[in-house]
């Protein structure tokens, strides 16, 4: 009896310990958990969609659209291909007005370990501060901050269908920008976070080139069809606290560098560090498909080879999802007979409708949305519908996204 109760005092002291060792982290459950709002994928600017050089200090301010909302947000500078680090000074957000005006009443000054500048490493990104800045969902937000002079290499996102506003000086305070220059392009800007709400709230991102990035969209119009998709679930009582993170970059390839690191190579960065991620839909390859050819005509073997190199790419990304616990869609790829850039044959829309059949097929994505199906011309397969084409027989218009915003089913996301 007495080794019993030895072992009995012996474990209650052991708990004991291990709940008072426990208790200093006990808040850890208590911590704010975060969830993208909206996100932007990042790559080296080309020359003329990079900022031009700039004498001296200057202001930048940037407009994002949210997707859900919450009662603060953080944001993601970001300094990803930067080879130096970069300083951000006197960083704002607030509620923007018309043109690059903004309501003073609501700005609200970025920290960063409670500092009011921050320097980036190369190759980095940083997270501020929590800020106490209340957004409703479907939200514009204003960002605004001050670097010190031109990084040699810039990092953003040519793609944005917003209007950036840049002076000289330090000026992220002000009201409204005095003759600011501007561009359709984000710089420095990885994400926006909020605070993820007790019940259904995670994040979707959506992987894709231009047609996800929107391409023919309306500049600051918020119509691309990832925008289109944020507004539905808007209006769906599970899915509001979800957001919906647009991670295309026009021209992007599965398998090789183009106007972007290929989707590979930006995978984990792109898809897999976003805040609150549990869903990502991959919409990638048509730039593959048609950039086999573009130079010439090929042998039907390397149509082959990239049908089956293309096919490896999806399996690497499924894995990786599945191994961060991630559920993962696939796309179809739409249909692009007729364009002026790729000007696809037959061999390459065979190569199209073998990419398809993978990705419709059972055991490979977790689910699949059929854009192919919705978008094509049922008289002609091969080509996108008339009235959902913006004219380059690529990229759909803005009803064009709107229809594919629609062709997702709101099931798959609950």
């Amino acid at each position: 009896m007495r080794n019993t109760t030895g072992y009995r005092l012996l474990l209650s002291l052991f708990l004991l310990t291990a709940t008072l060792a426990a208790a200093p982290n006990s808040g850890a459950h208590r911590r704010t958990s975060w969830v993208g709002s909206w996100a932007a994928g990042q790559q080296i600017p080309e020359p003329q969609n990079a900022l031009p050089p700039m004498p001296g200090d200057f202001t930048l301010r940037q407009v994002v659209h949210l997707s859900t909302g919450g009662n603060q947000v953080r944001i993601r500078l970001s300094n990803a291909f930067g080879t130096a680090p970069l300083r951000f000074d006197d960083v704002y957000v607030a509620r923007p007005l018309a043109g690059s005006s903004v309501d003073t009443a609501t700005q609200r000054r970025v920290t960063f370990s409670g500092r009011t500048s921050v320097t980036v490493p190369a190759g980095a990104d940083y997270l501020s501060d929590p800020i106490a800045f209340p957004v409703r969902p479907l939200a514009n937000l204003a960002i605004s901050f001050h670097l010190r002079r031109m990084p040699r290499r810039q990092t953003g996102h040519p793609g944005s269908r917003e209007t950036t506003y840049f002076v000289n000086g330090n000026h992220a305070a002000a009201a409204s920008l005095a003759a600011p220059r501007t561009v359709e392009h984000w710089y420095f800007l990885s994400e926006v976070d909020v605070p993820a709400a007790r019940s259904h709230a995670f994040s979707v991102v959506i992987l894709g080139d231009s047609i996800t990035d929107g391409h023919a969209a309306t500049t600051n119009g918020n119509n691309r069809w990832p925008d289109d998709l944020a507004r539905r679930m808007q209006a769906d009582r599970e899915l509001k606290n979800v957001g919906v993170l647009n991670v295309g970059i026009g021209g992007n390839h599965l398998l090789t560098d183009g106007l972007g690191p290929n989707a590979l190579a930006r995978f984990d960065r792109d898809v897999l560090a976003r805040a609150g991620v549990r869903d990502v839909l991959v919409l990638e390859g048509v730039n593959d498909l048609g950039g086999l050819t573009i130079a010439h005509p090929v042998s039907p073997a390397e149509h082959a080879r990239l049908v089956r190199r293309m096919i490896a790419s999806y399996r690497q990304m499924i894995a990786r999802a599945h191994a961060a616990h991630l559920r993962i869609i696939g796309c179809t790829i739409m249909p692009f007979v007729g364009s002026g850039y790729y000007h696809p044959g037959a061999p390459t829309e065979a190569d199209r409708q073998a990419v398809n059949r993978w990705i419709r097929a059972a055991g490979h994505f977790d689910a699949v949305i059929d854009f192919d199906k919705v978008m094509r011309d049922p008289r002609h397969p091969d080509r996108l519908r008339p009235n959902l084409d913006c004219g380059d027989h690529l990229h759909p218009d803005p009803e064009g996204y709107a229809v594919m915003a629609r062709a997702v089913r709101l099931s798959l996301l609950r």
